[in-house]
């Protein structure tokens, strides 16, 4: 076979040469895995003192409040979000076409973010609390009022907000079945729900389960919704086991037990969709059996679709804004305007890093097709699925080793001290920000390229063009889309990221989600809602975006 210079130095038959992708794929998947690797092999350092009297004393309450706040956040979010996706894909009533799209935007409310709000609503002293004493003449203990600041009201709070990934996925997942299957369940004599139980649910079981995953490793991640209402779990005992006991080493092993978590949830995800086993045909490009609905049916199929949407976005925006509007004008200042740049700045270079790595990254597996290198893609991928406050502690321990060895190398050689150089700095942040969410980038842009056709590569490896005049020329004018899509999903993922920036980032270094954490914590709710809502509105263009990537998922008539 004719070598067309895809190889340099190599050609006709035998041994490829080892190039820039079969060894830089393989080296840049390894060097973002390294986090990973590092509290992994945690595992194997004996354990001490710490260690044991965490597992003595509060592992089990770490454990089982986890495992608490995991089955109530999947229960809320499946209840929610498989519900709405129905009613807004197969039924047919007043505020249909509205709810479609706006039943995303609780996607662009941090969990943290909603939690604060409803507490400054909720508690004793909120207007909730306040208006009813001044109604009833009631004083304090005269009542009973639920809490917010709870395991049930993280619960809550975190439901709200993560609903929208099952919604996501299940109304994706209903929008491509096939119309002759549901039609025959019709011709059958199956109501809408028995043909939504019968039909359409085990069809979309897979979908449904990545999404719930999904809700659930987010849930696994949080640290300011439980750490602001005092609920004792893994991200919050690792916070304090470093910080307040001074143990590195036991956070670390906290944080590999949390990892188990995950790789649970991973392999039922996986064995979910194994064990699936449904097909369906037709013409899904035809419009799919709508179930109009009238009268009471119609109130309620409204009222199911605008309470997550209300609780989860509409009253939690309205409220920050109204505390916003009374504070701005000693909150918006030269030091939010500081806060305002570091974010921005901080996101736009970690989107561009993590951008242009998931093009190398994605390109070179479409170049390099063979077992290693997809490996060592998804290998590269896999940091999404480990929570922020993980990844900080597997970026800290190699680079505070490197800065040592160096300091001591320079010491003994030269007397002089290097000091950190890559600890507590801007460049630990975003590799922190890059080995967190490149799975985020490197899906969009290996979509966009599963788009371009091979026999376009083919046609300009003829022409005598070189890998990287392919993608300059031909693949990047074809995917500014996906390109755009993908930078901006990293940005504001990396402008809401709230527990690796408040371990990692640099001294007198402060981010919105940092500052609004900060403020809520020290009970300045008011205070920290022009900072919360600047994040909110960031979130709200990427919803936009993905309503309307599932919007031209299928032509459907309004």
């Amino acid at each position: 076979m004719k070598h067309f210079g895809w190889w340099p130095g190599g050609g006709g038959r035998g041994v490829r040469p080892l190039d820039f992708w079969g060894v830089g794929i393989p080296l840049v998947a390894l060097l973002l895995a390294v986090p990973v690797l590092v509290v992994v092999a945690s595992v194997l350092q004996p354990t001490g003192e710490v260690w044991r009297h965490l597992a003595a004393t509060v592992l089990p309450e770490y454990v089982g409040n986890t495992l608490l706040l995991m089955l109530g956040v999947g229960i809320g979010t499946l209840l929610i979000g498989v519900s709405c996706a129905w009613l807004c894909t197969l039924c047919r009533f007043p505020g249909r076409k509205v709810f479609q799209w706006a039943l995303l935007l609780p996607m662009a409310m941090p969990a943290y973010i909603i939690a604060y709000t409803y507490t400054g609503m909720l508690d004793f002293s909120g207007p909730v609390q306040t208006a009813l004493r001044a109604w009833f003449d009631w004083g304090y203990g005269d009542y009973w009022f639920p809490q917010v600041r709870s395991l049930g009201g993280a619960v809550v709070m975190l439901s709200l907000v993560l609903y929208p990934y099952v919604y996501l996925l299940a109304r994706a997942a209903f929008l491509g079945q096939s119309v002759c299957v549901l039609e025959v369940s019709r011709t059958l004599g199956c109501g809408p729900w028995r043909s939504f139980f019968s039909v359409a649910l085990p069809l979309a079981r897979p979908a449904i389960m990545a999404g719930l995953t999904l809700a659930l490793m987010e849930t696994l991640a949080d640290f300011g919704t439980v750490q602001y209402f005092g609920v004792n779990t893994f991200t919050t005992g690792i916070f304090r086991t470093w910080f307040g006991l001074g143990d590195i080493n036991a956070a670390t092993q906290l944080a590999a037990l949390m990892m188990f978590f995950v790789l649970v949830l991973i392999i039922l995800e996986r064995w979910s969709r194994q064990r699936s086993r449904y097909h369906h045909t037709g013409q899904s490009h035809q419009d799919l059996p709508g179930y109009p609905l009238r009268g009471g049916r119609a109130l309620a199929a409204f009222a199911v679709c605008l309470l997550p949407l209300f609780f989860g976005f509409l009253l939690p925006a309205a409220q920050l804004g109204a505390w916003a509007v009374a504070t701005w004008e000693h909150s918006f200042d030269a030091s939010f305007l500081v806060l305002t740049r570091n974010s921005l700045l901080l996101a736009a270079a970690a989107a561009l890093l993590t951008l242009a790595l998931a093009l190398l990254l994605a390109y070179g597996k479409r170049l390099r097709p063979t077992r290693v290198i997809r490996t060592a893609v998804q290998v590269a991928g896999m940091g999404y699925a480990v929570p922020g406050l993980v990844i900080a502690i597997g970026v800290i321990i190699p680079f505070a080793w490197l800065d040592n060895t160096v300091d001591s190398w320079m010491r003994e050689n030269f007397n002089i001290s290097t000091g950190l150089l890559l600890s507590g700095t801007v460049a630990a942040l975003l590799f922190a920000y890059v080995a967190r969410f490149m799975a985020v980038a490197l899906h969009t842009v290996d979509a966009g390229l599963g788009k371009i056709k091979p026999s376009m590569d083919d046609a300009a490896r003829i022409l005598g063009l070189r890998p990287f005049a392919v993608l300059r020329q031909i693949h990047l004018p074809v995917m500014r889309g996906s390109l755009l899509t993908a930078l901006l999903l990293v940005f504001v993922d990396v402008l809401k990221e709230l527990p690796a920036t408040l371990v990692l980032r640099p001294f007198n270094f402060n981010t919105l989600a940092v500052r609004a954490f900060e403020l809520a914590s020290d009970e300045f709710l008011a205070e920290s809602s022009l900072a919360a809502l600047a994040i909110v509105a960031a979130g709200i263009l990427p919803v936009i975006l993905l309503s309307l990537t599932i919007a031209r998922s299928r032509k459907q008539e309004g």
